[in-house]
């Protein structure tokens, strides 16, 4: 190991507390992207990561404006010509944190409890960026950085990042570089290192049926009048088959199969049955007849309902005929499916199967493609070995259920692909009250990425 590996590590450990103190700070700012009265706040987060970067002696920092919340730049380009320039991403926006009273302490207090951090965003995903900014600082203050670096944090991620294709779009040249490192991902749980590879797609839809023009009284007119919640009901059950496969037409015609290879590495993941269930409370697992759980879970494409509405749902009862009912319905893409065609796709299930006594439409809410990146790229085994270094053992390599829409963004846009390796668990409860990051995890974290950096420069 290097001597300046070695002291960028001691900097890292001896520097714990400092670290942590700034994380809090950060946590503190209630940097809420969908709600219009946080504006000054994101405003303000924004400025503390644009100022920690310029604390770094990073280049070029600006806070830059986009159509919606401002994107935080900067660039540390001393290293030459000879070595990789890595484009850090990160958001520095988090998720309400209501309910408010389901939180044991303040949501923007953050407060160590144990070995845990409490308090929104401390690993979705401020935890994440303050880590790789902690060990950007460890090599930078014991040495020359041995690689370029770029810095990319936008505001918007958890409204579905709407601004972020255009700016990468109109700044290509300015975010152009080898390999990109995105944190915002997590590990299976504290003692095994994990990379995600592969992040599903995303079709999102609201349906609405409707039957008459206004609510009726359920004794003179059922049996007489369709009933719009019924009928809701009756298409949603057509949805899937009895092996658990979607019935939208053409939807399988594009998917990508797993080959032997990956379906042995993907086996490699400890999430069997047990797991899922000891996550989720449910009585027993479901879904596609011939595959596991953590391949239906990731490498195979689903179609949730995600929220039904219609009639009186108010307590005790109401005999009503509604007039309409409503469905919010979402279905996860794996490579190589399309959003726009598996809107087509829904649009043919419906005209085939919505009764004449019926109107409907359907409304697209969100869309994004999936993606998936090289296991053997160099920036990949650069994270192994770091990993490896860290944990004893070698990551396993998981697909995400969830969408990650920037990594196809880079991909599509500049042409790179994304290292997804972050440090936050499973049971952080991520956009839930009383959110935590696992400090020993998070440290060890910030040793991995200082390795990482290093690997990537060919240091032994």
């Amino acid at each position: 190991m290097s001597t300046h590996r070695t002291l960028a590590l001691q900097y890292a450990h001896n520097s714990q507390i400092t670290f942590l103190e700034e994380l809090k700070k950060f946590a503190s700012i209630p940097s809420i992207s969908t709600n219009p009265n946080h504006r000054g706040e994101i405003e303000k987060a924004a400025e503390w990561v644009a100022s920690h970067l310029r604390s770094l002696g990073i280049d070029k920092v600006n806070i830059m404006p986009t159509s919606g919340h401002p994107v935080v730049y900067g660039e540390l380009l001393a290293a030459g010509n000879h070595v990789p320039t890595i484009l850090i991403y990160g958001h520095y926006d988090v998720q309400p944190a209501e309910p408010l009273e389901l939180w044991e302490s303040d949501a923007f207090t953050p407060t160590q409890r144990g070995d845990n951090l409490y308090g929104r965003g401390v690993s979705d995903m401020k935890g994440q960026v303050t880590a790789s900014l902690n060990a950007v600082e460890a090599i930078t203050r014991t040495g020359e950085f041995p690689i370029n670096l770029k810095f990319l944090f936008e505001g918007e991620e958890e409204i579905g990042s709407p601004s972020l294709a255009a700016f990468i779009s109109e700044h290509n040249d300015l975010l152009s570089c080898d390999f990109a490192l995105n944190p915002d991902a997590g590990m299976i749980d504290a003692d095994t290192p994990t990379i995600t590879y592969a992040l599903r797609g995303l079709a999102y839809f609201e349906l609405r049926l409707y039957g008459p023009d206004h609510d009726l009284h359920s004794g003179t007119f059922g049996g007489v009048v369709h009933n719009p919640a019924q009928a809701m009901c009756e298409l949603i059950a057509k949805m899937h088959d009895e092996q658990g496969r979607i019935t939208l037409p053409g939807f399988y015609d594009k998917v990508r199969l797993i080959d032997p290879e990956e379906r042995n590495e993907l086996a490699r993941l400890p999430m069997d049955t047990d797991f899922y269930l000891s996550q989720t409370g449910a009585p027993a697992l479901w879904g596609e007849i011939g595959f596991t759980p953590v391949e239906r879970a990731g490498a195979r494409p689903t179609l949730e309902v995600n929220g039904i509405l219609s009639g009186y749902t108010g307590p005790g009862g109401k005999t009503v005929l509604p007039a309409w009912s409503m469905a919010k319905i979402s279905t996860r893409l794996v490579p190589d499916q399309d959003p726009l065609e598996v809107k087509q796709q829904f649009v043919r299930f419906i005209e085939s199967n919505v009764p004449s006594t019926i109107k409907w439409e359907l409304e697209p809410l969100h869309g994004g493609k999936p993606s998936i990146s090289n296991r053997h790229s160099q920036a990949v085994n650069a994270m192994c070995g770091a990993l490896e270094a860290v944990w004893g053992k070698y990551p396993v390599f998981k697909r995400e259920g969830g969408s990650v829409p920037v990594v196809l963004q880079f991909k599509e846009r500049l042409g790179v692909d994304t290292v997804n390796a972050g440090f936050s668990l499973y049971d952080d409860k991520a956009h839930s009250p009383n959110e935590k990051l696992n400090l020993t995890t998070w440290y060890r974290g910030i040793d991995a990425l200082i390795h990482f950096f290093f690997n990537m420069a060919g240091e032994s």
